[in-house]
Parts: structure tokens; sequence; C-alpha cells
């Protein structure tokens, strides 16, 4: 991830000519380094196990049926997430790579690609920062501090969002970037997030490192996240589980 970074991303941040970067419709931005950097991370990756199959959010836009690979033992790469705010020449922006297997991740790497924290866990081994393992931590704050995305629901649900949830946190800007997100849920930056769009490349390395940091990420009825499951809106998350419940429970009041 970090070879890939100084080869196909970071020559290119603050550097894209016009024709350098499309859109995939829906305000979703696709740039050259994404894809520069999608093809080496798939050569990578093989190299490391081949038998995997491989998801890569490109290749998964080009053919849909890629897809299909989700439930069987698979690596799924966000070659830059957080592409909106690379194509803009901003921060924060990073690569994400998770292994699955049986529609459940096992394991997850966030490398930031501008500071170089990595973000590593492992199912059943907890989860480390630039190899130092780390517990997850609310912000103390009261009210505690949200994170809402409301960008991809519906507008009856962004109303009962925020009538029923918002009300109860000090609400901060998002971050357009799952691999800053998550982060700021475990190291005392964000209290809680609702996800509502919840594509495998950007939540499966997330998801199980939050919760390997002994933070809670769930499906909003409480049940596990699953790869396979990439089309199922809706998941929550937590630095701490207690959190989680206090959410969820404000969360059921939309229905």
């Amino acid at each position: 991830m970090e070879r890939v970074t100084e080869q196909a991303i970071l020559p290119r941040y603050r550097n894209l000519s016009a024709g350098e970067v499309e859109d995939k419709g829906g305000n979703d931005p696709v740039t050259i380094a994404d894809k520069e950097s999608e093809a080496l991370l798939r050569e990578g990756l093989a190299a490391i196990d081949g038998s995997l199959a491989f998801v890569g959010e490109e290749a998964a836009h080009a053919d849909s049926s890629i897809l299909e690979r989700l439930d069987r033992p698979c690596w799924i790469v966000d070659p830059i997430d957080g592409t909106r705010n690379f194509a803009h020449g901003k921060p924060p922006f990073g690569i994400i790579v998770a292994r699955a297997d049986g529609g459940i991740a096992r394991s997850g790497w966030i490398y930031d690609c501008l500071s170089g924290r990595f973000c590593v866990a492992h199912e059943g081994q907890g989860a480390s920062v630039n190899g130092e393992r780390v517990m997850a931590r609310p912000t103390g704050r009261t009210p505690p501090i949200g994170a809402i995305s409301l960008i991809f629901m519906k507008e009856g649900r962004r109303e009962a969002t925020k009538r029923h949830i918002s009300p109860n946190y000090e609400l901060v800007d998002i971050p357009f970037c799952a691999a800053e997100q998550y982060p700021r849920l475990a190291l005392g930056v964000n209290d809680v997030s609702i996800f509502e769009r919840t594509l495998a490349w950007d939540h499966a390395a997330g998801v199980l490192w939050l919760n390997e940091a002994g933070g809670k990420a769930a499906r909003p009825d409480g049940s596990p996240y699953r790869v396979d499951e990439w089309d199922r809106p809706g998941l929550l998350g937590a630095a701490s589980p207690a959190l989680w419940e206090e959410l969820a429970e404000l969360y059921a009041k939309m229905d």
C-alpha cells in the first residue's frame, strides 16, 4: 500500500488534468490515479495470495458481476477511498484493503496516504495503529460527537434522521472518506456515525478494525455486517457498545 501510494497516488495529488477525472454518476468521481492504484494493488495482492478472488471498486463499476465474488474468499480493495477529496486536492484519502471469507471480513488494512497512519486488524487478534495495539475510546463529550452521513439517504430518511437522531449529538462534518471516519471513531475524535450506503470496499476493513478495537459497528438491528450484503442499506458505528446501543435505539424510532 505504501509502494502504490508512492508510485500511483501521490504523483497525481494536486496534479490532475481535466481529462484525468471522470464522473461515474451521482457526483462520484474516479481519477487516473484510482485506476492505476487498483491495477498495482491487484498485481501485488495476487503475489501474496493469488487463490483469492479480487473485488476492486473500479473493476466492479465496470462489471457488476464481480460483486458475486464477495461470498467467496476474496480481496476487497478501494484503491483511493476519498476520491472526491483527492480530486479536489485536499485530504483525507487513503487505501483500504480487506480479506474476506464466507461473507465476513477476516483481515483489514487502512492506509492514510498523506500521514502514513496504518490501521490493521485481524479477526480475533485486536486492532493496531502503526503497529501499536489500540482500544477504542469515546470523546467523553456531552452530548456525544456525531458524524452522520445524509448524502445517500432518501429524503424521508434524511428528514427522520434530522428529527430523531441529530438533536441528540453534537454534529460534525463527515470526512467523505471511510479510511478517516473509522479511525476517528476509535481514536477519541467522534463517538458515533451512521452510514446509509454500505459498499464492501468502503466498510469491510473499517467494521472489522473498529470491532477489534472494542468499539462497535453493526447493522441497525444488531446483526453483523456482511460484505456480500453490499446492497443492504444502513450501518451504525460507535466508539463503544454503550454508545452504539443508544444510537440504535434512536435509529429504531425512525421506522
